[in-house]
């Protein structure tokens, strides 16, 4: 079996050892292997990759396979990874393992809760790997489906409203990819639905292209939470419970990402670069409107989760610059922001599961109650303000620096506006942790909470681990993006 196929296959064997579990103990030794498997594989992955670059592979997709899934068509399950690929498939396995760690003390429905984080797991993964339009689409849906019962049966607060708000807006995105991918394949007249293949024919007439770019932009886009089409997302993270939130903002968002420049960017160039000031200015709406949002709110999740349309609109943003600088801060940007975000959301769900509230009003003092957990809580918002030494720096200053070389006062005046999100993510940060860690604790019964047990220890501990390395060290990363963005913004812009 190729190398690749493992990913999703991994995670659907887990399922099958979950349905055969009789208790809780089996269950966690389930996810414990399948979740320590596939970081292993990741990791093994990545070197695996760069040793095939350092040999001279230079192909646009490393280690592909594949077959024949529907001959009139011609979709084929066809896998294959560039450096992009490789680095959200670690991001992907690093927030599984971690989530896995973060429901430790789930008590509900256990197995099937798993089963289907399982199921979203497969879609993640089978996503990232497929280099055939049909198969991603595909595997895109089988990610999106698990999300409705795992917020509509394990989550808080309106969880039903906000599950079915969720699924309604991303199975329209949906419609919108599969409408594009259709056009896209018919519009080339290819005879595969194969990426790479039909960017090499580059013959889509630039008639159809305006019509089909902004159709999977927009499709994407959704999932992106790019503005106005983000609503879904804070009332998604704050209903979720927290592996979902981890997996679901650490990964999932990413996805609309990923879709975005994989197929709407690299398919329809023409169209992108005539077009793409439209989406410039709904993402810079989406960095500076997410950040403003977030300093209103009083709920420690949708201050999350407005952060993230905030980061997550900088991953477009960049992107639509169309060059290599702010392409690969963009994919650093999904990385960062996975890795923060899951940090975030792991950490809220264990404040929660303690305090049994989320509102910022009721939480003081909570540095000294709960040091490892508040120390963490910092770490988490250093990184996300963009302090050096953390992966937030690397990410946003490759974006701004590679925005900023487009010389034109237009690319130039909404990328001081983006900057601006900056500070303002500082400030709702800043306030945020005096608020909520430091001072006297007004709450006696939070006197008597604890700090973290050794699976929180375990989770979040990880997710700092990789939030430093990429920042301390971004080279390597930024190097293994940098050489797979170049050719796709070449052909853009060619």
């Amino acid at each position: 079996m190729n190398i690749l196929s493992i990913f999703p296959a991994i995670p659907v064997l887990m399922m099958l050892g979950l349905w055969l579990s009789k208790n809780t103990r089996q269950i966690h030794a389930v996810m414990v292997t399948g979740a320590s498997l596939l970081l292993a594989l990741a990791v093994f992955l990545v070197f695996r990759y760069l040793g095939l670059r350092a040999e001279g592979e230079t192909a646009e997709m490393l280690m592909t396979a594949g077959f024949v899934w529907y001959e009139p068509l011609d979709i084929r399950y066809a896998v294959g990874v560039d450096g992009i690929s490789v680095a959200m498939i670690l991001l992907s396995a690093i927030i599984v393992f971690t989530g896995t760690f973060a429901s430790w003390k789930m008590t509900s429905d256990v197995k099937e809760f798993f089963i289907w984080f399982c199921l979203l797991s497969v879609g993640v993964f089978g996503f990232f790997i497929s280099v055939d339009m049909f198969t991603m689409f595909m595997f895109y849906e089988i990610a999106l489906i698990p999300m409705y019962l795992l917020i509509g049966v394990w989550g808080t607060g309106r969880k039903e409203y906000s599950a079915m708000k969720l699924t309604l807006m991303l199975m329209g995105g949906s419609a919108l990819i599969l409408i594009g991918i259709l056009g896209i394949y018919f519009g080339a007249g290819a005879t595969t639905m194969d990426i790479t293949e039909i960017a090499s024919l580059h013959n889509i007439p630039v008639s159809m292209q305006r019509i089909w770019f902004p159709i999977v932009f927009i499709g994407f886009g959704v999932l992106g939470a790019l503005f106005p089409f983000h609503t879904w997302s804070p009332d998604g993270h704050a209903s979720a419970p927290t592996a979902v939130s981890m997996l679901h903002a650490g990964v999932l968002m990413k996805l609309g990402g990923y879709g975005c420049f994989r197929i709407a960017m690299y398919l329809l160039p023409e169209a992108a670069q005539e077009l793409s000031w439209i989406f410039i200015v709904l993402t810079t709406v989406s960095v500076v409107y997410g950040a403003f949002s977030a300093c209103v709110q009083t709920d420690l999740k949708y201050i999350n989760a407005y952060s993230s349309v905030s980061h997550c609109g900088l991953v477009l943003f960049a992107i639509l610059m169309m060059n290599t600088t702010a392409a690969t801060g963009a994919v650093l940007q999904m990385l960062s922001h996975g890795l923060m975000t899951a940090l975030f959301f792991a950490l809220i769900g264990m404040i929660y599961g303690r305090t049994h509230t989320r509102d910022i009003r009721e939480l003081s003092g909570l540095m000294k109650i709960m040091p490892f957990l508040s120390v963490c809580y910092v770490i988490a918002g250093l990184a996300n303000l963009g302090l050096p030494g953390l992966s937030g720096f690397v990410a946003e200053m490759t974006i701004f620096n590679g925005a900023f070389m487009e010389n034109d006062t237009f690319h130039r005046t909404v990328t001081v506006i983006a900057c601006t999100s900056i500070v303002i993510t500082a400030v709702y940060i800043l306030r945020l942790v005096g608020k909520i860690l430091y001072g006297t604790c007004t709450n006696p019964a939070h006197l008597k909470l604890t700090d973290a047990t050794w699976d929180e220890r375990l989770a979040v501990t990880v997710l700092i681990v990789a939030i430093a390395g990429l920042g301390l060290a971004p080279m390597w990363m930024s190097d293994m993006i940098n050489e797979s963005v170049y050719p796709i913004i070449s052909h853009i812009l060619n």
